[in-house]
């Protein structure tokens, strides 16, 4: 699919499960594969992300069968049953994966590289690189602090007390992965709160990880046993769903079984301050997940100041939110999203790019974006790779006067493989090519 067209939609309906999720689809076999017995996964997100998860560990020696629907069986190996393997890692566009991975791999009896596509070379691993060196771990990058990271094995890791400068899942998972082959204990302090997976997981797995305030440590040298993880729908995936019936009118649907783990449901706080029409419904507790049924109706937005404390919360899903925004009556103004700059693309510049060429008064700063919302136009759209810039503005075509074409979208397939089916099937007039 190297491109997608977009126009004006009548309305969305309908009641429907998006892919699961991918935070959790990366974990479950990351820890699956590290635990000691088998673990029995449905609901896992068969995308190229996680597939490249996947392909790394099979790599290096772990049984993963993959039954269909969703559903995998890991034969585990324990912390310790990981074998060398035969070529370089690659994991194509998975910025988790090779952030989490570093941690694994730096405890390790061998060496090994982990490599990715030319959009994943670009991304800063500084920040993972430089505290697994205070734990003593020996990771080398290229002269920019980017991939391919060569990592030599046999190394003594200890646990360290590290005061994280910005707020990242991916750094957190990375040195509490990295703790469990050090010796002591290895806390992480997070200027703000992050998703959780990794410590719930790690718990679900049998292995102790606390947790006080932003704080989070774990103690080497235990064991991780299997356990069977059923993967709720993805949020980041049901966000472009939530802005989308939001904003296009006569809309109404249900989105089934999503994830609302409360460090992910910034996204929700944020469309609800901006009066969306959001209800969650049958929510329930699903293998220590929370989940619930979301159902959205259309309603007018309104502009807001997005409160810093919802940023870390929603940093994935801030592409469809910009779009929200920009339909939205009235000016939003987002601070503290930095992070941003450094995705699978710049995704403040490339947002704010793409939105004045369709019309919209959307100005970056350093770290966020002033929106005025109000009319969008129809225009020609470069994603720069980016699946999240690309669905973001499938979902802006749904009301803007013109057809909106987004170029580049090969790498929706990397969380999303049938986004045009699904979408087309609610009611967007959304066209692959």
């Amino acid at each position: 699919m190297k491109t997608m067209i977009s126009s004006r939609s009548m309305g969305l309906k309908g009641s429907f499960r998006v892919p699961g999720d991918k935070s959790i689809s990366h974990r479950s076999i990351m820890l699956g594969s590290l635990a000691e017995g088998v673990t029995e996964v449905s609901g896992f997100l068969e995308a190229e992300d996680a597939l490249a998860t996947l392909k790394s560990f099979q790599s290096m020696g772990v049984n993963i069968e993959q039954l269909g629907e969703g559903r995998v069986r890991i034969h585990g190996v324990g912390l310790h049953g990981l074998k060398k393997p035969e070529s370089d890692l690659y994991v194509g566009n998975s910025g988790t994966s090779m952030r989490l991975l570093s941690g694994i791999l730096a405890g390790q009896s061998f060496d090994s590289v982990l490599t990715g596509d030319s959009s994943l070379t670009k991304r800063p691993m500084r920040r993972v690189l430089d505290p697994l060196s205070l734990m003593a771990a020996k990771v080398e990058s290229s002269d920019g602090g980017t991939s391919p990271l060569k990592i030599s094995g046999k190394q003594a890791l200890v646990g360290i007390n590290y005061v994280m400068p910005m707020g990242s899942a991916q750094v957190k998972s990375c040195l509490l992965l990295a703790g469990l082959y050090a010796q002591g204990t290895t806390s992480v302090t997070e200027p703000a709160v992050t998703r959780d997976h990794t410590e719930q997981m790690l718990r679900g797995f049998g292995y102790d990880v606390t947790t006080d305030g932003n704080v989070a440590s774990i103690v080497g040298g235990g064991h991780l046993k299997a356990t069977s993880i059923d993967v709720p729908a993805d949020i980041s995936s049901a966000a472009f769903f939530l802005v989308a019936a939001s904003i296009t009118p006569n809309s109404d649907i249900t989105l089934q079984h999503v994830g609302i783990n409360p460090t992910r449901t910034g996204v929700i706080d944020i469309l609800l301050a901006m009066g969306a029409n959001i209800q969650l419904l049958n929510e329930r507790v699903v293998g220590g997940e929370k989940v619930a049924d979301i159902r959205v109706k259309s309603n007018q937005l309104q502009g807001i100041e997005v409160p810093e404390n919802l940023v870390a919360l929603a940093i994935d899903e801030f592409p469809v939110l910009f779009v929200a925004a920009a339909y939205a009556n009235g000016t939003t103004v987002v601070t503290g999203a930095e992070e941003l700059r450094v995705k699978e693309s710049d995704r403040i510049q490339t947002m704010a790019e793409g939105l004045q060429s369709l019309g919209v008064d959307a100005q970056a700063t350093d770290d966020g974006m002033i929106i005025k919302g109000g009319s969008v136009l129809g225009g020609e759209i470069e994603s720069f790779d980016d699946h999240r810039i690309a669905m973001a503005f499938a979902v802006a075509g749904l009301q803007s006067n013109g057809e909106i074409k987004i170029n580049n979208c090969e790498n929706v397939s990397t969380s999303f493989p049938k986004f045009v089916e699904l979408a087309s099937n609610c009611g967007f007039e959304l066209h692959a090519q």
